[in-house]
């Protein structure tokens, strides 16, 4: 059992990803920003993402729209889909979901 609170905070400017669970094409994880003021793009090429902030707020940008978040909001990035993180104010928790794309038979 662990607590999703229970963390190492990570440098300013920069995120740690936990792997909390991973089953066949779900892998869940934590992620903790800590007052991100440089911008930072991802891109997960073959996973659909889901991510829902548990505790801070965030701007993460989606296809030319910024998306302002606090505690409680989630979201769905499509694989394939580059955002950008733009800033956080103070820490911020996420829990994430990725998805990989089951192949077609």
């Amino acid at each position: 059992m662990a607590n999703l609170f229970d963390f190492e905070l990570p440098l300013v400017d920069d995120e740690n990803f936990t792997t909390l669970l991973s089953k066949k094409n779900v892998v869940i994880k934590r992620i903790v920003s800590n007052t991100l003021k440089t911008p930072q793009e991802f891109l997960q090429k073959d996973k659909d993402e889901w991510v829902v902030v548990l505790k801070g707020c965030a701007k993460l940008q989606i296809d030319g729209i910024v998306h302002k978040l606090k505690a409680g909001d989630s979201i769905f990035i499509p694989a394939n889909t580059k955002h950008t993180l733009l800033k956080t104010k103070k820490v911020v928790v996420w829990l994430g979901v990725y998805m990989k794309k089951e192949e077609s038979a």
